[in-house]
């Protein structure tokens, strides 16, 4: 069994999974729809969750820096609700204000240049949104 880390965007989800130990989360895919097109984000993330016996799902929520939710959050609350009209794997929303530009921090400090960072940023912002679910988990365990 292994877990999920979603992060949404208008076009793009950025995709990462952990190892069967469910220790290291790395970006797997970022998958490409039409604006606002989630039903086929969806379908792909499904396949997803039958291939790799994923277990949960931590899916990103943009809070604004004020804690409030602003168009990013509800966009990400209403995929949430689509994707858990659609399977039982139980999917925790993960703040994850900042990942994005931590991402293109760690891309930046390797190097990468501007055209790859963009297609591989949302995998890694999702790879960071696991990580923190990781960590949660984690720190949930030792009590």
């Amino acid at each position: 069994m292994r877990y999920l880390g979603l992060d949404l965007g208008t076009k793009t989800l950025g995709v990462a999974i952990t190892d069967k130990s469910k220790t290291i989360a790395q970006a797997l895919k970022v998958i490409r729809f039409k604006e606002n097109d989630y039903e086929t984000a969806i379908n792909e993330v499904l396949d997803i969750l039958n291939k790799y016996d994923i277990e949960k799902i931590a899916l990103g929520l943009p809070k604004n820096m004020n804690n409030s939710y602003g168009f990013a959050s509800t966009r990400s609350l209403e995929f949430k609700k689509l994707l858990e009209s659609k399977t039982n794997i139980p999917i925790f929303l993960i703040d994850e204000r900042l990942s994005t530009t931590e991402a293109e921090g760690i891309l930046l400090k390797a190097d990468i240049s501007r055209a790859k960072r963009k297609k591989v940023i949302d995998g890694l912002a999702a790879g960071i949104i696991l990580e923190t679910f990781l960590k949660m988990e984690e720190h949930k365990n030792e009590r």
